[in-house]
């Protein structure tokens, strides 16, 4: 069974993410699927390229991701869906929000610009087009559509890429629920040796979380292969007062 995985900045207070849920199951019924985040901040397509980023690879080859941050919906960007390398679908905007996470999966190998009607809701809104374009077309390719229908093919997708350090200097690029503070160093391309340079301060590396005192700093190698600063039970976030775009420094020992 393909899954659909949804990434939304629509939030949980209105019934929007529901709507693109009933739109999905009206033609799919026993689609399975999969809530990655609603909590985007709205109109931020970094963080939920980093949010798709960070999720994907964890699921079955093959699964349809729709994901929507859509400060251009209604306008005259496109809509898209990408078939990668890995074999998995993304469906959503063609703003750069995809294309992350796509690259993750092996690249994208196809990509469409959904140009057929019959494959939406009737009368789509200016204003929906996760419930009334992107979520039937998820559904339409859960069940075995083929990409080619959905129309034509297009090779200049919108660009976008995560930040990416500059020699020892990177940043915070995202800060999840406990306060950690994500870099964009990968875990892979560290130095043997080296503390951690934010807001002035210097934080050694540590294997894991109990390995230093209860409300310390460490820098340590997070799930998603990235580099980060965290503070045993408690926020790093609080404890340092950064955000998204502190700058971070490698610091040789």
């Amino acid at each position: 069974m393909v899954l659909i995985s949804l990434l939304t900045d629509f939030g949980l207070a209105d019934t929007y993410v529901a709507q693109v849920k009933g739109a999905i199951l009206a033609i799919a019924p026993s689609a399975t699927i999969v809530d990655l985040s609603h909590a985007i901040p709205p109109q931020d397509i970094a963080a939920g390229a980093f949010a798709l980023w960070s999720a994907v690879d964890a699921f079955p080859h093959g699964s349809i991701h729709f994901a929507v941050v859509d400060p251009g919906v209604g306008s005259r960007r496109r809509g898209v869906a990408l078939r990668t390398a890995r074999g998995d679908i993304f469906v959503g905007p063609d703003n750069g929000l995809l294309l992350p996470a796509a690259k993750r999966l092996g690249g994208v190998e196809q990509a469409i610009e959904l140009k057929q009607p019959v494959y939406w809701r009737p009368n789509p809104s200016s204003s929906f087009h996760g419930r009334d374009l992107f979520g039937p077309v998820a559904a339409h390719l859960s069940l075995g559509v083929p990409l080619e229908a959905l129309g034509p093919s297009v090779a200049d997708l919108v660009q976008f890429g995560l930040a990416e350090p500059i020699g020892n200097v990177g940043e915070i690029i995202h800060v999840d629920t406990y306060g950690n503070l994500v870099t964009n160093f990968p875990g892979a391309s560290l130095p043997e040796r080296f503390h951690v340079g934010i807001a002035g301060r210097l934080v050694a590396y540590a294997e894991y979380y109990a390995a230093v005192e209860p409300g310390a700093l460490l820098a340590l190698v997070g799930s998603a292969g990235l580099l980060e600063i965290s503070a045993r039970d408690t926020s790093a976030a609080e404890i340092l007062n950064a955000s998204r775009g502190t700058k971070v420094t490698l610091e040789p020992t």
